[in-house]
């Protein structure tokens, strides 16, 4: 599908949440990548945290961030697995107003293509939560690589054609 070059490109303010018992910045690769490609891109990085894997701190940093009007979108990385520790799909369940559940099954096609079966091990998801878009992506880089590169650099490109999230954003708030 085609980037329609004469439309207005306008870029997306992007919080990034990396979940991680064991990561603190200087360690986050995942992170590093996501932040490059959407900066690359011409969205704007509205802030980037690392929590824990606790339930209170993930839905407490998405509500702060779901509240603030200078982000309109909002990127985990890690805690998508089936270990009893992986509970990001669960902390996007608590705040979340409609899920999209095609960002998933989509981010688990492409990543078949490159890890086989393994992927059904990812809970890779998408949400909307009071007019944010939240997805929840793996820790890994290249699972990273995949959701950026497959999914959310075209669907968060004003340009992209036929249809796109950032056109969707100004009726995500209605009632």
């Amino acid at each position: 599908m085609p980037i329609d070059e004469s439309a207005e490109f306008k870029p997306v303010r992007i919080a990034l949440l990396t979940v991680s018992d064991t990561r603190n910045l200087e360690q986050d690769s995942s992170g590093d990548i996501l932040e490059q490609r959407l900066t690359d891109a011409g969205h704007v990085l509205a802030a980037r945290k690392i929590v824990r894997d606790e339930m209170s701190e993930i839905v407490s940093r998405l509500h702060a961030w779901i509240d603030d009007l200078e982000v309109d979108c909002i990127i985990t990385t890690g805690g998508t697995g089936l270990t009893g520790r992986d509970i990001t799909p669960e902390a996007l369940q608590r705040v979340q107003d409609k899920a999209i559940p095609g960002f998933g099954e989509l981010f688990r096609m492409l990543s078949h293509d490159k890890i086989g079966t393994s992927t059904i091990q990812s809970r890779a998801c998408g949400c909307v939560a009071r007019g944010t878009y939240i997805f929840a992506l793996p820790g890994s880089n290249g699972a990273v690589k995949d959701g950026w590169d497959g999914i959310l650099a075209t669907q968060l490109d004003s340009r992209y054609r036929p249809c796109n999230f950032v056109e969707l954003m100004p009726r995500l708030r209605e009632a």
